[in-house]
């Protein structure tokens, strides 16, 4: 395929076509979204040549020419047999997104923004973000020796939040939610002139996130189901241009039905759908822990909502607690670590089987768009359960002590011997210390030896916990 191709901006709304660049998301006549369109009749029977990454699209995409690369795209597509068995699928497959530079598919897009920055001679950026599309237009910028400044809602993943920091970006805080940050980030951009490169404001975002069914399509081919996370609504609008520009070029003749997910404290895009609405309903106290994909007003609601309805798929919503579960589930049936937005695609799987909504035979993808290492919950919550397993080693092997105490009057060493040499004989005295002051056990000498001997308190203890197991 040749590097040149015709495209233009043109509005969703009244049709009226602009020049492809400066990029623009809001029609000036009548308010409407803008959208990159190609000549595709002229591309139609060709095919991608070179590397498999997110280059190889290039052909398809706005056209720039100081490309700019990290070795972002070609992620892996990951069969998650292990996953399907559980879920009672036949076959299931996860697009890793968590292998691209910055461990997010938001590199697709700092890849040809900041592409785009250096065309147009622009030295600084300003983006709003909660997290991915920051951390990796400051990774971008920072190679590319530009100014990057991103505006954060109080919200963020600490993991993101550190990526920015180190990659150099300047940081400013402007609300709770995205939302207000979006809006300060339209405003500065006005005042300043700087390159405006928020996901939800930037049309190249769509182009750059399209690759990803492009990706899966030579991958795999097409599948039954796609599964995706709705934050502002772009991505799931991106997968389904992907997919409609790959059969209006011949290379693919089917379409998959697509699943939008969002968090059920949270889920403007999902209430619309189920009420047939074509607009998102707002959220008043939006709250998820999913931070990636809590967005109030999703600017770009509305073409997920067509790209739903369209692809005949539909919309869910999932727990809290759904999500993080779906999240140890991966981890440990596919090595795959996914942030809390990403883990939610695999919680509406499991309920969609369940109701009987996705069947056994059907293929299914799940998009995972970002690392759970940049995720803040999950790991305070990963560390607490640490924490409550040591506390309950620790009760375990002083429960082991009191009942062989509670057979035979012991001493030191013979318990050490008794516990099967696990842990150094000061740790045992240590435990025996620990019971002694708790009235557990009482000390006394026998033959120049220190022995032990369990108190009524000690056995009212045991017979405790035994009655607790008895619960449990």
């Amino acid at each position: 395929m040749e590097l040149t191709n015709m495209t233009i901006l043109r509005c969703s709304r009244c049709s009226a076509t602009l020049k492809p660049y400066p990029p623009r998301y809001k029609c000036e006549e009548c308010g409407g979204l803008l959208e990159y369109t190609h000549d595709l009749q002229r591309l139609s029977g060709a095919m991608f040549t070179g590397p498999f990454t997110f280059w190889r699209y290039q052909p398809l995409l706005p056209e720039v020419t100081n490309v700019v690369t990290m070795g972002e795209g070609g992620t892996p597509l990951h069969k998650a047999k292990r996953l399907a068995k559980k879920v009672g699928l036949d076959m299931v497959h996860l697009k890793d997104e968590t292998r691209n530079p910055t461990n997010s598919f938001r590199d697709r897009c700092a890849a040809l923004m900041v592409s785009n920055v250096l065309d147009l001679r622009h030295d600084s950026l300003v983006c709003a973000s909660n997290g991915n599309m920051g951390a990796a237009l400051a990774a971008y910028c920072t190679k590319s020796e530009l100014t990057c400044h991103i505006i954060v809602p109080k919200l963020v993943d600490m993991g993101k939040l550190a990526q920015m920091l180190i990659y150099d970006a300047v940081i400013e805080e402007h609300g709770e939610i995205v939302d207000e940050s979006i809006q300060r980030a339209e405003s500065l951009a006005r005042e300043t002139g700087w390159y405006q490169a928020t996901a939800e404001l930037n049309p190249l975002v769509i182009e750059a996130q399209k690759t990803i069914a492009y990706e899966v399509a030579e991958q795999f081919g097409v599948p039954d189901w796609f599964i995706v996370s709705m934050g502002g609504g772009g991505t799931i609008h991106s997968i389904w241009k992907g997919f409609k520009e790959l059969q209006a070029l011949g290379t693919t003749e089917t379409l998959p039905k697509l699943v939008g997910v969002q968090a059920q404290g949270c889920a403007p895009i999902v209430n619309a759908h189920v009420k047939h609405e074509s607009e998102p309903i707002v959220t008043p106290s939006p709250s998820t822990h999913a931070l990636g994909i809590l967005v109030c007003k999703p600017l770009n609601g509305r073409w997920a909502l067509k790209a739903i309805t369209e692809s005949e798929g539909v919309a869910v919503s999932v727990q809290d607690s759904e999500i993080f579960k779906a999240e140890q589930e991966i981890a440990r049936l596919e090595g795959i670590f996914a942030e809390p937005a990403s883990s939610a695609t695999i919680a509406a799987l499991e309920k969609l089987v369940h109701q009987g909504v996705i069947r056994k035979e059907d293929r299914v993808v799940c998009l995972i768009t970002a690392s759970g290492l940049k995720a803040t919950d999950v790991l305070q919550a990963l560390a607490k359960r640490r924490k409550t397993a040591v506390v309950g080693l620790e009760l375990s092997t002083k429960e082991k002590i009191l009942r062989i105490i509670g057979r035979k009057d012991t001493y030191g060493y013979d318990l050490w011997k008794k516990l099967g040499k696990t842990m150094t004989r000061t740790a045992v005295y240590q435990h025996l210390n620990d019971l002694s002051q708790r009235g557990l056990v009482v000390a006394y000498e026998r033959d120049g030896r220190k022995y032990f001997r369990i108190t009524e308190r000690g056995k009212r203890a045991l017979q405790a916990i035994d009655e607790l197991k008895a619960l449990l």
